[in-house]
């Protein structure tokens, strides 16, 4: 008979403390990341107070905590199963995100196991609030911070134009004559998006209201953080046109951007002050507090899976082995010339190396990059464009040409996927694009080289990225973009003949700056 008690202390608290134990170390090195993340980026800053606001709830309803611990339930084992698949999954290819929402799914099935569906009805806005305070994948956040970029700069815009200054918006540079104020990532808004929608999330929670009214709440964070931003993009454009260009930059800067957020928390506590307006008009301080939860009858005489907290327990610890034994070294980076060495002679073209400017190099953040103005005798011309990545993990990968173009102020007109046939016979997809501003137009081509594939689905880079993380140990790889000016009356038909004959001239030398997969031409069937 298994004991209930060791040296007095109750069995099931020690299985608890070691299990804890357990699941922190093996979830560590995904932990590590998220805090780095809440260190390094401001839009994530917020995260470090997720899980106090998480323990505080469990804390305020620790008696009933205490009731609701039923009888384990076999659910649980499942959800920790698929955590710690997520787990390995994660730490083989480096992708910790994965390891992130592992560690809350373990949680979860935990929380089954030691109390059953009673407990987590109790533990369950706890958890769910946590899932805020783990970043969204990279792609997903520069096609955000993009999206909010431009639309902040367009009703900036309207809003200066509106109070008399004379202004003109080119993508996100929005122009005051003597000044051009830049909407760079920092502005976008996410900084105040990510924790707001953290507040809006809580306030819904603890709104005593139905529930359209606290789904109301939650999803008026975007526009309020919309138009907030604007609005202080707005403000500073008048202190420069008022005060001059100093305004743009330094504490008051960082000043407004504090004094928005405030606001927007604000604003988000003076909604629901007005959708209670509507019904029974209550004080504020009945409007938001904890929800009470009712008691409900247990089933504890049932002790058909109480082996599940021991099991547990064992398969953890087998698992924090497994993850101490894995293969962690960084990814392989396999050997290629540099950019500096790629010939500026390809068949009748000639090349004129070209630079980025500072800012845009820095958002890039390539490894290696090059930028090469091509012209042939006839006076065709081509840009190419190329930026390698030995990693793109860690915050860092490609970007899409298609969320960056419109920052520029184009507009793409028409946009499409092509393929491009080479002389062997084989052919890839390319991303082709047309593209306006003003009265000028221009043709881009563009597509992904991704250890040994030609890819031009963005959706389908981040799979093979996460595969090729896994069986490969590799992360590298380039973006490719050819630009050509469409000259006025000329019949596009051209500008393509003119991009798909450079292209065929480049592409044979593309790979080796670019590395294929190891032994292997590239794939011919490419998506």
């Amino acid at each position: 008979m298994v004991p209930r008690s060791i040296l007095g202390v109750n069995l099931g608290l020690i299985l608890v403390f070691l299990v804890s134990v357990l699941t922190l170390a093996a979830f560590y090195r995904g932990l590590e990341d998220l805090v780095s993340h809440w260190l390094d980026r401001e839009e994530y800053s917020h995260g470090f107070f997720i899980p106090v606001l998480s323990l505080f709830l469990l804390w305020y309803r620790r008696d009933l905590v205490i009731k609701s611990i039923d009888s384990p339930s076999v659910s649980g084992i499942f959800l920790v199963l698929i955590a710690l698949i997520l787990l390995v999954v994660g730490e083989l290819g480096s992708i910790y995100i994965l390891v992130q929402i592992g560690f809350i799914c373990c949680l979860l099935g935990l929380v089954l196991i030691w109390g059953g569906f009673s407990l987590l009805r109790v533990f369950s806005a706890s958890l769910v609030l946590l899932l805020f305070a783990v970043p969204i994948p990279n792609f997903i956040d520069s096609q955000l911070s993009w999206g909010l970029q431009l639309l902040s700069s367009r009703i900036g815009v309207e809003i200066l134009r509106v109070v008399g200054i004379s202004v003109h918006l080119q993508g996100n540079l929005i122009d005051l004559g003597h000044y051009k104020l830049q909407v760079v990532d920092a502005c976008s808004g996410l900084r105040y998006l990510y924790p707001l929608l953290s507040l809006g999330a809580i306030a819904a929670y603890l709104y005593a209201a139905p529930l359209w009214k606290r789904l109301l709440v939650f999803l008026s964070v975007v526009p309020i953080v919309a138009m907030m931003n604007s609005f202080r993009i707005a403000v500073i454009g008048i202190l420069v046109s008022s005060w001059g260009n100093d305004m743009a930059d330094g504490f008051l800067h960082f000043f407004e951007g504090w004094l928005i957020f405030m606001v927007c928390a604000a604003l988000l506590l003076f909604e629901i002050w007005l959708l209670d307006r509507s019904g029974l008009a209550r004080p504020m301080r009945d409007l938001l507090r904890v929800p009470e939860l009712a008691d409900r009858p247990l089933t504890s005489g049932d002790r058909r899976y109480s082996w599940l907290p021991p099991f547990t327990t064992i398969l953890l610890a087998i698992s924090f082995s497994a993850v101490l034994m894995l293969d962690t070294e960084k990814a392989s980076i396999p050997s290629r010339m540099d950019f500096a060495h790629f010939p500026l002679k390809l068949g009748s073209w000639v090349g004129v190396e070209a630079v980025l400017e500072e800012e845009v190099e820095k958002v890039l953040a390539a490894d290696d990059y090059l930028l090469v103005d091509f012209e042939q005798a006839d006076g065709d011309t081509v840009n190419f464009y190329a930026a390698y990545y030995t990693s793109q993990l860690e915050g860092r990968s490609v970007h899409s040409p298609r969320i960056c173009i419109p920052g520029g102020g184009w507009t793409i007109t028409d946009f499409s996927t092509v393929d491009h046939s080479l002389d062997d016979g084989t052919s890839f997809p390319l991303n082709r694009a047309e593209l306006e501003l003003n009265s000028e137009r221009q043709l881009v081509y563009y597509w992904f080289e991704q250890r040994g594939r030609r890819l031009a689905n963005e959706y389908w880079l981040k799979w093979y990225l996460m595969s090729d993380s896994i069986t490969m140990n590799r992360t590298d790889g380039a973006l490719i973009r050819v630009t050509t000016v469409v000259h006025r009356g000329e019949d596009i038909t051209l500008a393509d003949a003119r991009i798909k004959a450079f292209i065929s001239d480049v592409i044979s030398v593309v790979p080796d700056y670019v590395p294929a997969g190891v032994g292997s031409k590239f794939k011919k069937d490419i998506i």
